[in-house]
Formats: C-alpha cells, structure tokens, sequence
C-alpha cells in the first residue's frame, strides 16, 4: 500500500488539464485497512476488488466496521453513498479520473464511459477497507490528503496571483456586482451582491448572514449557493482567519436542514480544510509553488457551474482575509 498527495494524476488522456503527479512525499505514513471478516457482513467470495486511490478524509467510514449504505446518486463520474451513523451520518463517493475530485471520494483509475457507474437502486456498504455498491467492489489501494499543505498556518498569497485570479473569474474591467450563477438571483438585491457588500464594507458577520439566502440556493446535487459557502469556509480556513471556526459553524448550522445530503458532507470538509484537489491546486499556486493560469483553468472547467460557485467563495474568502485581518 502507498500514500500519494492531493496534486497526482487523474488522467493521461492527451490535453488532459490535470497536473501530472509528483513523487509521493516521503513521511507520511499509510492508514492500514483492516481485514474483513466474517462478521463483518455478507462474503464477496472469489470478486476482485477495483484500486482506488482513496481521500484520507473518509478514512474513518473505510476502516470501520461494515455499514450499510445507501445510494443518493448516481452518475457517469460518480456515486455517491450516505452511510449511517451518529448526527447526520456522512458521506463517500467513488469517482472515475475525470470526476472533480472531491474530499470525500475514492478515485478509479479509469474515466467515465459516459454511463451511471451503477444502478440508483444498487444496495451498498461501506467499511472493512472497501466500497461495495451494487457489482463495483473498490478497495482503497492508495491515499491522497485533501487538507492542502501550505507553507505556513497564515500564508501570504502572491498580490500578482490574486489580480489573476480575480481577473479571470469575473472579467477585466467587469464590476464584481455583476457577476452571476445559474438558479440564483441577481442584480442589487441578490444574495451575490448582498455577500459582495459584506466584503467591502469588511464586515464579516454580514456576509455570514448570506448564508441564509445561498445554503441551498441552485440546482445540482451541490447548488451553486452551498457551492459558494464552501469556497468561502475552506478559504477561510487554510488562510487561518481566526474568526473561521465561527464561520464554519454557522455554514453548517443553517446547511443541517436546509440543503442535501451530500453538500452538507462537502461543507463538513469545508469546515476541516479539506477541498477538492483543484481547489487545493489553485492555493498552491497562489503562494508560488505552481503556475496559476492552468491550476485555475483546471478549477474553472472541472464540474459544471459548481466549481465557478467555488472560485467565487475562494476570492471572497481572500477578500475576508485582507480586509478583516489588517492591521488599522
């Protein structure tokens, strides 16, 4: 068993945007997966489990004993299981390779043939060092930490990477005000514009309060609002505002019975500084340790509207920091 970190390589398809793998780091020790037993539940007999490279922030639901799980949904480059247990339970997902890699999932080598990877009505259970859904049987062969590891706990981001980044996700010369998601309102009095005002004016409870006008605003198994809260948390979070946890707190409070099963998971992640891997890239270019205009695009075009609505909470977390921490 070998751990990896959170930039390897999903996909060696030509013109693919992800960003080849490093070498493992070296002292970061692997998570033994226990031997299932007979106990455990219902006998795979001769079935051969598929490798996966798994996030170390499902680990617990991996290693546990053998729970059953049921199936929220199912896609070509995903499925996702909510799995039982103490308050709102939590969530895993097995992804192919050209799936947005999210904190919570368990990445296949191969990508999507464009079909549901299984059936919605598969039974499944979760535990014992596998993932059985329906006929998939995934092992969790390799590790991947989706908590990026970033040079410091209050890192200072390049000014030149931020215009860039700002610059490409609303526009050149386009006012913030008018940026926009698809299934939420916009013009001046939209919760877009409500979070924009809490920025400027530094005030971070007011933009707080936007999450009671975006946590569960949007289609999508993720909406777009829940999309821009988790941008918004995780950022704060690895950029080590001291009023995050806080944030953090909030978010989740409002999303407990406002949204889905599976973007409550995702926030859950949030609130831990654990994000997707293209979220993860982009932060590690923003300090210098990666070109930016690819990590970036890679974010921009992973998904559909959500990994935009994550971009935006992102630059609103990068917002928050400046003009909250500053010294006056």
């Amino acid at each position: 068993m070998r751990t990896i970190d959170e930039t390897t390589d999903r996909d060696d398809r030509p013109g693919a945007t992800a960003t080849r793998g490093r070498i493992p780091r070296t002292g970061v020790s692997t998570i033994p997966i226990p031997r299932r037993t007979a106990a455990a539940g219902p006998a795979l007999g001769q079935v051969t489990a598929v490798p996966a490279a798994a996030s170390t922030g499902v680990a617990a639901l991996l290693r546990g004993p053998v729970r059953r799980a049921r199936v929220i949904a199912s896609t070509p480059t995903g499925v996702y299981l909510h799995v039982s247990g103490e308050r709102d339970g939590d969530v895993v997902g097995v992804l192919t390779s050209d799936a947005v890699r999210l904190p919570l999932g368990c990445v296949l080598r191969r990508p999507s043939t464009g079909r549901p990877l299984v059936p919605p009505t598969a039974t499944a259970e979760v535990g014992g060092g596998r993932v059985v859904v329906g006929d998939l049987v995934v092992s969790a062969a390799a590790w991947w930490d989706p908590r990026p590891r970033l040079p410091s706990a209050r890192p200072a981001l390049l000014p030149e990477g931020v215009r860039q980044l700002r610059t490409t996700l609303y526009g050149d010369g386009v006012p913030h005000s008018a940026f926009g998601l698809p299934g939420l309102p916009t013009g001046p009095g939209g919760p877009l514009a409500a979070l924009r005002g809490a920025v400027r004016r530094a005030d971070l409870d007011a933009a707080l309060r936007t999450a009671t006008r975006l946590i569960g605003m949007g289609p999508g198994l993720t909406p777009a609002g829940d999309d821009v809260m988790a941008g918004t948390v995780a950022g704060l979070v690895l950029l080590g505002h001291p009023a995050a946890p806080r944030f953090a707190a909030g978010v989740n409070a409002l999303a407990a019975c406002r949204t889905t099963e599976l973007s409550r998971a995702v926030l859950r992640h949030a609130a831990a500084g654990r994000v997707s891997s293209e979220y993860a890239a982009v932060l590690h270019a923003l300090v210098g340790e990666r070109p930016l205009a690819p990590a970036v695009d890679a974010l921009l075009t992973s998904g559909s509207t959500g990994s935009r609505a994550t971009a935006l909470g992102l630059c609103t977390a990068i917002d928050l920091v400046e003009r909250t921490t500053r010294v006056r």
